[in-house]
């Protein structure tokens, strides 16, 4: 691991930290990760302040003199490359991916295609669009899957909207749930095993990977109340896995990160299988949470790196596609 972090604040402009969005995860972003990385860099000396851009036009940060951004927007709007495409045309830099591989990322179905392309292991799925979800197609997906499953929408984060289906009356209740956000509903195979995740800092052949998150929620239950407003779920870091098995899952983050062209920073979830211990990649956030129970600042802090050196770094990094 390579990380200077030998930088001055006055060097970086003026700085807004995009939080709020029109996403169903603008709470979390507006009381949570936004102010958390807004007093960050205030505390470190950036000339840093708040932007919600549902509130505002993103053409003020032109005009206000807005040297860079940091995405600290979590959703739709937020890590699916629109912003991003926004501040390209304003030509404002900003932290994290840029466009393409941030609409691709947050398109669960298309990221696993994408990975299943490279060699990559994630969950068997199958998508519904909106002319499949009758009740006569969604009883045959648990023949397809096996029993449990999960359902969600491929465009949502945070959990919102997904459900773990065990039997097959369960299914159209949670597939007309995962339709209240989508157009289409993923269902994809459950893995008994453990959760974990992994952050990736850098770009191309210089990214790497920090330490493995191991989650244990309450029976399993990492949901959206458990994430973000309860502390009844652990995160063990350093992980307890073996070394080995660490570097493995790290090397695999490592290849999906860069499988989906990701710059500046990332952070995948996967599913370690109970059976063999064979991980399996879930999904790629693009503009990972930054709450006081967010998993990269955790993994971050075991490899020596502060809340407020990891948010300074990610800033420095901040840049346009044009600019690769």
């Amino acid at each position: 691991m390579n990380l200077d972090l030998n930088i001055d604040p006055k060097a970086l402009g003026k700085v807004a930290v995009l939080m709020g969005g029109h996403s169903a995860e603008r709470e979390v972003s507006l009381t949570m990760s936004g102010p958390g990385v807004l007093a960050a860099l205030r505390g470190a000396g950036v000339d840093a302040q708040g932007f919600d851009p549902a509130e505002r036009a993103l053409g003020e940060l032109k005009s206000e003199g807005f040297a860079r951004c940091f995405i600290a927007l979590h959703g739709r709007g937020g890590e699916d490359g629109t912003v991003q495409g926004a501040l390209e045309w304003l030509g404002i830099p900003y932290t994290g991916s840029g466009v393409m591989a941030s609409a691709i990322a947050m398109d669960k179905i298309v990221t696993k295609r994408l990975w299943r392309g490279d060699g990559l292991p994630t969950p068997r799925w199958l998508s519904l669009k909106k002319a499949e979800l009758t009740r006569e197609r969604v009883r045959l997906v648990p023949d397809e899957l096996g029993l449990p499953l999960f359902v969600k929408p491929p465009h949502e984060g945070s959990s919102i909207g997904a459900s773990k289906v065990a039997g097959y009356s369960d299914m159209q209740q949670a597939v007309e749930l995962a339709a209240k956000y989508d157009a289409e509903v993923l269902c994809e195979e459950f893995i008994d095993g453990e959760e974990l995740t992994c952050p990736v800092l850098g770009e191309g052949d210089s990214a790497f990977a920090l330490p493995v998150v191991r989650i244990r929620a309450p029976e399993g239950d990492y949901d959206y109340q458990n994430k973000y407003f309860t502390d009844v779920v652990k995160y063990d870091c350093p992980s307890g896995l073996p070394e080995a098995l660490e570097r493995e899952i790290q090397a695999l983050v490592v290849a999906a990160y860069r499988s989906l062209g990701c710059r500046g920073w990332g952070r995948a979830d996967l599913m370690l299988r109970k059976q063999d211990m064979k991980p399996f990649l879930l999904e790629m956030n693009t503009a990972p949470g930054m709450t006081s129970h967010s998993l990269a600042p955790i993994s971050a802090q075991a490899a020596g790196i502060s809340y407020e050196q990891l948010c300074l770094w990610l800033l420095a990094q901040a840049r346009l596609d044009q600019q690769g």
